[in-house]
């Protein structure tokens, strides 16, 4: 419980404002930035260029979703946080927002069964349209500065 400064009223964890007075809470800090070791996780799709020009623009997004689909589900069970898609390209975290020790070795884990999870959606693509993905990963440990104060996050 929390105690209001203006009216000396206790408020629930749950409430949005000062259920007795009606005032607004006061703003949460934003996270400090913190210094911290994580695992990247970058992979794009090979030759997508040659593969727009064969495909009408519809037809390669619907593929590119499913590859985004299928790798951020592979990234997410071993406790990546995919950060974005660029592109024909996803980057995913591991260490942020929580650190694990091993963190390393999941996010090499997830990239070997992402080549495992395409090599499923080839199949699956080439029936239905005739078309394979390649692509390529790379993986990378080192310090970043986690945080954004402007959004409050770490």
């Amino acid at each position: 419980m929390t105690i209001c400064a203006t009216c000396g009223s206790e408020n629930p964890p749950r409430a949005n404002f000062w259920l007795e007075c009606g005032a607004a809470l006061a703003e949460a800090q934003p996270a400090p930035e913190t210094r911290k070791t994580v695992t990247v996780v970058f992979a794009d799709v090979t030759g997508s260029t040659a593969l727009g020009e064969r495909l009408d623009a519809e037809a390669l997004r619907g593929i590119l979703n499913r590859y985004f689909a299928e790798m951020k589900a592979v990234l997410e069970r071993h406790g990546g946080t995919v950060e974005k898609f660029i592109g024909d390209a996803v980057v995913a975290v591991f260490g942020v927002p929580t650190v694990h020790e091993d963190d390393a070795l999941r996010a090499v884990r997830a990239a070997v069964e992402m080549r495992e999870a395409l090599t499923g959606l080839n199949e699956e693509l080439e029936s239905e349209r005739g078309v394979a993905l390649r692509a390529r990963a790379g993986v990378n440990t080192g310090e970043v500065v986690a945080g954004d104060p402007t959004r409050g996050y770490a």
